[in-house]
């Protein structure tokens, strides 16, 4: 077989190559205070690589040798015992005795692989209320797509280009779709549109609402809620993966635990081996319903969230699931104040983490910071040099200063978290669910942002393709109604 023609029948995955791997757990090891100086001497002593800076696989794949010690490398840098670690438990019950203003009693009856339904049905905190009805559970998924589309065809470009794109079209501060229309042909050439995504996320593209993991995922939350109640356990979470969702449809976090489960890991060893992107965004972006079926229960929802990232997250990328749900649990309760919803979720987050600091960080520079741009760029000063653009980290610190700068307003809250760059789409998605829940019915969102969605959205989670968001809505709020 010719050169050329192995390089074209090579599969390429992106996200699982280990010589790509080592790269990212270095990164993770200096933010983690983990001495990992001689790991690295000895990998780029032998050739290794930086990771990626903003692809999931870099080119060429590495030699057999290379690939074996970037194996071994990782196992190694697994051992290292972080400072860090005290103040940023992953264990339930550790995470609880952090908080001291969490609303509820300890939940280690939950933990992995066990289930107790009848601790599950207490109210935690203020209670569960079956007050919320689907109108605002119609708002939220509105508004989540509505702020995942936004940011899909600017995903992965650099906040500069991001900006000129909008400029040029007439559109900063962002009050409506990205469009190709009117920006020049060079400075489309500089700052190309995400490929996958600009054939469905420009305005003058958008036919529904595509396919994205943004969404997917809160509709796999639907079905595993559907077919195991509230006191599902992370193992029927990884059962439906492995049923339900494609492997192609999964990435960073999500796809390493995938191929650990295919493996014959055993959740949670599936969210540390191997795995760097384990304090990435994914398990943020998975836990919308577990906060709007449990509305006036932060705790319960933060619990159950937990319950559902630790498939594949620890620590930091923990809390960041567990913060959404509570922020999002509040409002669905009747909280009609985005700032109360935030200081909710910063109630189950241990605060000495670098999550709390983060969202601290967010919220403080959006109230001392007049242009939001301004805001943007002084987050971009703490976190851009040192960490990935889908780390957990920086989209928590833009995500709570979008929502804090916008003060409860639909178009400012999806647009500053877009506007702010790296992860555009799930920022988007998640400022947008909870400003959507906080305007509590879908006419109270502005008609440009819902029209192009059509009532209609795209996915390759089985029984949902073509679903309308009212469905979607009327299904959510059965769950929410469940005991």
């Amino acid at each position: 077989m010719s050169v050329d023609r192995a390089e074209a029948t090579r599969v390429r995955l992106t996200w699982t190559q280990p010589e790509d791997l080592v790269g990212h757990e270095l990164r993770q090891a200096a933010q983690d205070g983990r001495d990992a100086r001689e790991i690295e001497e000895r990998w780029y002593a032998a050739g290794g690589s930086p990771a990626p800076d903003r692809a999931g696989a870099s080119e060429p794949p590495a030699p057999p040798r290379l690939r074996a010690l970037a194996g071994e490398l990782l196992d190694e840098l697994a051992t290292l015992d972080s400072p860090l670690a005290a103040d940023e438990p992953t264990d339930l019950d550790a995470i609880v005795a952090a908080c001291p203003h969490w609303q509820g009693p300890p939940t280690s009856a939950l933990a992995v692989g066990t289930r107790t339904p009848s601790q599950d049905r207490q109210p935690v905190g203020r209670g569960r209320t079956p007050a919320v009805t689907p109108s605002p559970l119609h708002a939220a998924w509105l508004g989540r797509a509505a702020g995942c589309l936004l940011g899909k065809p600017v995903e992965k470009l650099p906040l500069t280009g991001i900006r000129a794109l909008a400029r040029a079209a007439g559109n900063w501060p962002l009050t409506t779709w990205f469009t190709a229309h009117g920006v020049p042909a060079e400075l489309l050439a500089a700052h190309p549109w995400n490929r996958r995504s600009a054939p469905t996320s420009l305005a003058e593209n958008i036919d529904g609402m595509p396919e994205d993991d943004d969404l997917n995922y809160p509709l796999l939350s639907l079905l595993l809620l559907q077919r195991h109640g509230r006191s599902f356990t992370t193992a029927d979470l990884a059962r439906l993966w492995l049923d339900e969702l494609p492997a192609g449809r999964t990435f960073t976090a999500e796809r390493i635990a995938y191929g650990n489960l295919l493996a014959g890991v055993e959740p949670p060893e599936t969210a540390r081996r191997r795995n760097p992107f384990r304090e990435w965004i994914g398990a943020q972006i998975r836990a919308d319903v577990h906060g709007w079926t449990r509305p006036g229960d932060p705790a319960g929802a933060a619990a159950q969230a937990h319950r559902d990232a630790v498939l594949t997250h620890t620590g930091n990328g923990v809390y960041g699931a567990m913060f959404t749900a509570a922020a999002l649990a509040v409002a669905a309760g009747g909280e009609s104040d985005v700032h109360g919803c935030l200081a909710a979720g910063l109630r189950v987050v241990p605060p000495h983490s670098r999550y709390a600091r983060a969202v601290r960080l967010g919220i403080e520079t959006a109230r001392t910071e007049g242009e939001f741009d301004a805001v943007v760029d002084r987050l971009h000063a703490v976190y851009a040099d040192t960490h990935h653009w889908v780390h957990v980290l920086p989209n928590a610190a833009l995500l709570a200063a979008a929502l804090t700068h916008a003060d409860g307003d639909f178009t400012r809250s999806i647009g500053n978290a877009v506007s702010g760059g790296w992860d555009t789409d799930s920022n988007g998605a998640t400022a947008g669910s909870l400003a959507g829940l906080l305007a509590g019915t879908p006419d109270a969102l502005p008609h440009h942002w819902t029209a192009p969605l059509k009532n209609r959205l795209a996915t390759s989670v089985p029984g949902f393709d073509g679903a309308g968001f009212d469905t979607l809505a009327a299904l959510t709020h059965q769950e929410a109604l469940r005991p």
